[in-house]
């Protein structure tokens, strides 16, 4: 039977990290898309670690998010690229559900994706891992993302935290870098060690 993707509540809470090709910290978390990328262009591959979710009776804790995110300028005028790697552990349903959270057709958080993203590459299984130690994550989805970031220390060795912004994935977007940030997937080759990167404690939900 169909996911009916306009009225299933659901919700994810756990922790996004993201890599992309900006040189120094991505100008989307405080300009919300309306400053260009360092570059121009943004590449961009991202993990999400689901700590508790549900969509409807749907459970999706404990599984794992792998997407790639390719954009031609600004953030906010969309004709964005995305595919996602959906955890090899999800059950047939919190396959349908996490492709429809992540397609934006379940609405609320990820909505703007359905807008923003004018070609979906596509959702595959695979085996997702989001491994933490000490203040290190880790991205692998076999050899598609190969990705590693790490917090950028401030004042007093405390991580540099951008908070209370009103930027989609959270408020509140810890600095980081790659210690690795590899793509191969859909024709991409990108390597983005040394680069931007962002982690955030997520908590999302939908359909509003």
């Amino acid at each position: 039977m169909a996911l009916d993707t306009t009225l299933t509540p659901w919700t994810i809470k756990g922790e996004l990290i993201l890599n992309c090709n900006c040189t120094v910290f991505c100008p989307c978390v405080v300009s919300l898309g309306q400053h260009p990328p360092t570059e121009g262009y943004c590449q961009a591959w991202s993990g999400v670690r689901i700590d508790e979710g549900a969509y409807g009776d749907v459970d999706l804790s404990g599984l794992n998010v792998g997407l790639v995110l390719e954009i031609p300028g600004l953030m906010a005028r969309g004709n964005w690229k995305a595919a996602a790697y959906i955890d090899d552990r999800a059950s047939d349903a919190a396959y349908d559900a996490l492709v429809a959270i992540f397609s934006g057709q379940a609405r609320g958080t990820t909505g703007l994706f359905s807008i923003l993203v004018s070609e979906f590459l596509g959702a595959e299984r695979a085996e997702v891992s989001y491994e933490t130690e000490g203040k290190e994550r880790r991205l692998m989805v076999g050899k598609k993302i190969q990705g590693s970031v790490v917090p950028v220390e401030g004042n007093g060795g405390e991580d540099i935290v951008v908070t209370n912004t009103q930027y989609w994935m959270g408020p509140d977007i810890t600095v980081a870098t790659a210690t690795k940030g590899r793509v191969r997937a859909h024709g991409r080759v990108w390597d983005f060690d040394g680069r931007s990167a962002e982690i955030c404690q997520i908590d999302w939900h939908g359909p509003k």
